[in-house]
């Protein structure tokens, strides 16, 4: 059975076995969800050039072994499983960034806009640490927008489908985007657009 064929129910039915301590459920559903893993690594790697022995399957991978290391997962839902995904591929390529990462930061160089900085080709590496913390600092202040920046930039979730995930209107991922952008422009140094 693929992924289009199961119901939200059903899904999440498979991550609550799943989280119970079933290997046959986890077994099962990572077959499933494959192909809509490989569409976000996709979205992550579209302008990604520091790192070329690094494509989707590979990010998809090295995403899986994250997650099947977790002892015991607290998978809530379908939406649950794909905002974690996505934010162990995020931090898999800030990982890669981060190692690649050879000068100091700050060394002199232009503030990149935001959305350059989601990807880290070999001049954008440290825009991207950069974005990496400036996501942190907004986390411990607003969990909520720094997750909506984080569907909707590294994810490639459209507004519909960020605020069903966060269980919000699409007016309220709307407008806390709006604020999350206006906040990290301001704290990279970044014109507001």
């Amino acid at each position: 059975m693929s992924y289009q064929q199961l119901s939200d129910e059903d899904l999440t039915g498979y991550l609550t076995e799943w989280a119970a301590g079933s290997d046959a459920a986890r077994d099962s559903f990572l077959p499933m969800v494959y192909k809509e893993l490989r569409h976000i690594a996709a979205r992550y790697l579209r302008n990604e050039r520091s790192v070329p022995a690094l494509d989707p399957t590979a990010l998809v991978h090295e995403t899986y072994l994250r997650i099947a290391a977790q002892e015991v997962p607290d998978w809530r839902s379908r939406s649950h499983f794909f905002g974690v995904a996505a934010h162990l591929m995020r931090q898999i390529l800030v990982d890669r960034a981060r190692r690649s990462q050879r000068t100091k930061r700050g060394s002199g160089r232009p503030c990149a806009p935001l959305e350059e900085a989601c990807f880290s080709a070999p001049e954008r590496s440290a825009a991207l640490l950069d974005l990496d913390d400036a996501l942190k600092a907004l986390a411990k202040l607003d969990t909520r927008k720094s997750r909506i920046i984080e569907l909707r930039f590294f994810g490639g979730y459209r507004v519909e489908e960020t605020a069903a995930m966060l269980a919000i209107s699409v007016d309220t991922v709307r407008r806390e985007q709006r604020l999350a952008e206006a906040w990290l422009h301001r704290e990279l140094g970044a014109p507001v657009s």
